[in-house]
């Protein structure tokens, strides 16, 4: 089903949107893409997705289409992709209630767990490596158990940003909520474009059923 009547129209108000995209489509058609952050806070470690979905975002032409949402407090932009649809969200709650951003989009967009994408950071792996998980466990990420707890249910695909972990355990707290250094942010422009083409060559092979339903692991480039 299309979106009820106002976010319809506050979708509509947006110069990037167009009124076709917002017809039904079928299973496998729409896909909602969140980035998951904390709000105010785009250039933390931790908000790593946020930045991610603005390049996506870019690529697709919508950087200007962003529409707020008050009922999933997000901002939404709509995108076409060959012939499938993406929804492209921005939760305007803090990471730890991501979630219910998320669920209450799925729910206005008609869409399942296994039709939502996450975008998030990962401590475990180093800044540079990128891998595409099809669903499993939060693996202590709280942005992600929120988006489980609110789906009620563990099988949304998720891009997994690495940030890499600090030696001492008792900063990671600082450093997830810190920004990312000059050295690392001069490896960000590069990390956002490959993340960007992983999530849109996996969306256009799972639309044409040509997925296989593996996990996906992108090493960092030599």
């Amino acid at each position: 089903m299309p979106p009820p009547g106002p976010l319809r129209a506050a979708l509509w108000r947006s110069s990037a949107m167009n009124w076709s995209l917002l017809e039904p489509r079928p299973p496998g058609k729409r896909w909602l893409v969140a980035g998951l952050g904390n709000p105010g806070l785009p250039s933390t470690r931790h908000s790593v997705g946020l930045a991610v979905l603005g390049q996506l975002a870019r690529r697709l032409g919508v950087a200007d289409g962003w529409a707020r949402d008050r009922r999933c407090a997000a901002d939404l932009a709509l995108a076409a992709l060959d012939d499938a649809q993406l929804v492209l969200l921005r939760p305007r709650r803090l990471m730890n209630a991501n979630g219910r951003s998320v669920a209450r989009a799925a729910e206005l967009f008609g869409l399942t767990a296994e039709e939502v994408y996450l975008v998030h950071d990962e401590l475990d792996k180093p800044l540079g490596k990128l891998a595409l998980k099809l669903g499993g466990s939060s693996r202590g990420h709280n942005g992600v158990r929120s988006c489980i707890s609110c789906l009620n249910s563990s099988a949304m695909p998720r891009l997994r940003v690495g940030i890499g972990r600090p030696t001492e355990p008792d900063t990671v707290k600082a450093y997830v909520l810190g920004c990312f250094s000059a050295a690392e942010q001069e490896l960000l422009p590069p990390l956002l474009e490959r993340a960007t083409d992983l999530l849109l060559d996996h969306i256009r092979e799972r639309s044409q059923g040509l997925s296989s339903g593996f996990n996906i692991h992108e090493h960092m480039p030599a």
